[in-house]
């Protein structure tokens, strides 16, 4: 097992503020919706909210999805309508429609003094009205928040005042980060077979299952975004069990670990359950290890993930993250992280995209991970680029899935060469 340094020299950051290139906080309602059964997501915003939806959600087109867009028009903006009597009838014709909505998010595409409605008010008078088979919530998933993974963020951090108080005395561990569910069974398997019992999920997979909390509760992020839904877990009595990440071989095991020292597991036992899936997972990355070993990777601020994946790549593949752009960098939550990447990778914290164009021009690096709006030009000038936006779609976590984590950096690096070795063209003169 690695051992990970807790005391080290803080490494220097270099902060930007300038241009920013991110999606929405909206496009978080994608996999939300996926995971948790009974739930649906109203969006409060314009036409061009509900196309982004549309867009973004295209492969749910043969399900009907649990998502909307109550769509606000010029005359409520402009404060010529009662918007709350219109969301009130919005969401009574949902209610009566969808019977099985038990938890309703009334989402805000732009701050309440745009829309001209105070959401918060909003959802708290209707989930008086619609008490006590619907419970309806709200949070921003605002376009102006650092990053498009805050949407999940901020809709945890909503959920957690929710969670009812943990009764008795026994220690439970929370798993804290939307997972796919065959993910997410995996790690409780793992953790039934270390020893420990009672193990909780946030978000849960269906509403009336809200994991109890209080001061006998700690917690694993299994995302590295979530920086809101710690605290606001915090402020409930749980506490933060600091620790990798769990992507890779080595990730896993230290994350896995943390939980089972807090629980005063046998290390020898410990070893012995991990063993066959870390064995799984070194062998699935030895695939991998000579397409991606020596090759130079740039990361633009994008997801958050960004940190926890150089490590990954870096440490368990051999890459050479040349520099590591994270759009916020939560230093309680990334410390092990940080102690664990090699010496001399630049750090960037927030993004000026036209400095950072700059540098990935300058470097010409094997692989450069962006998103979306970046990676098409970046294609045209010769550079290979990775959507980040994918690896947070993606069953990445835990060892079973490390293989096919290493697979989508070596994607592009296969594709690229197969597109060199193509015979080229001749033009008759």
């Amino acid at each position: 097992m690695t051992a990970i340094a807790t005391a080290v020299a803080p490494r220097p950051i270099l902060r930007e503020r300038g241009q920013r290139e991110v999606f929405c906080g909206l496009t978080s309602i994608v996999w939300l919706h996926r995971k948790v059964q009974d739930a649906f997501f109203l969006v409060v915003g314009s036409r061009t909210c509900a196309h982004l939806l549309q867009s973004a959600a295209g492969v749910m087109v043969f399900a009907e999805p649990r998502f909307a867009t109550a769509i606000i028009e010029e005359r409520d903006l402009a404060g010529l309508a009662d918007a709350n009597e219109e969301l009130d009838r919005v969401v009574s014709r949902l209610l009566a429609r969808r019977p099985e909505i038990k938890l309703l998010f009334l989402v805000g595409s732009c701050p309440s003094e745009v829309i001209k409605l105070d959401l918060s008010r909003a959802a708290a008078r209707l989930s008086e009205t619609h008490a006590p088979t619907v419970r309806i919530l709200n949070y921003s998933g605002s376009g102006i928040e650092t990053t498009f993974t805050q949407g999940e963020d901020a809709c945890l951090a909503a959920l957690a005042p929710q969670l009812p108080a943990a009764t008795g005395t026994e220690k439970r561990l929370m798993i804290v980060g939307s997972l796919p569910d065959v993910v997410e069974d995996q790690f409780r398997r793992l953790f039934a077979e270390i020893g420990i019992e009672h193990v909780d999920s946030l978000p849960p997979r269906r509403a009336k299952d809200l994991p109890p909390v209080g001061p006998n509760t700690v917690f694993l992020l299994a995302q590295p975004f979530l920086g809101d839904t710690g605290a606001a877990l915090e402020k409930r009595g749980a506490r933060h069990l600091p620790a990798l990440f769990p992507f890779g071989a080595e990730g896993t095991t230290a994350w896995l670990h943390a939980a089972a020292v807090e629980f005063g597991i046998d290390e020898m036992h410990f070893r012995s359950v991990i063993a066959p899936g870390r064995a799984r997972a070194k062998r699935a990355l030895e695939r991998y290890a000579e397409r991606l070993a020596a090759k130079r990777i740039f990361f633009f601020p994008d997801s958050q993930l960004e940190i926890p994946l150089a490590r990954f790549l870096a440490n368990e593949l051999g890459m050479v993250p040349v520099e590591v752009g994270t759009p916020y960098l939560h230093r309680a939550h990334m410390a092990a992280e940080l102690a664990a990447l090699p010496a001399g990778i630049q750090i960037s914290e927030g993004q000026d995209v036209d400095r950072q164009l700059d540098r990935v021009r300058a470097e010409r690096p094997d692989l450069t991970v962006c998103g979306l709006g970046l990676a098409n030009p970046l294609e045209r000038e010769g550079l290979s680029t990775k959507w980040s936006i994918e690896l947070v779609f993606s069953p990445v976590h835990g060892f079973d899935q490390a293989g096919d984590l290493a697979e989508l950096f070596a994607r592009p690096l296969v594709r690229r060469d197969k597109i060199a070795s193509l015979p080229r063209s001749v033009s008759c003169s």
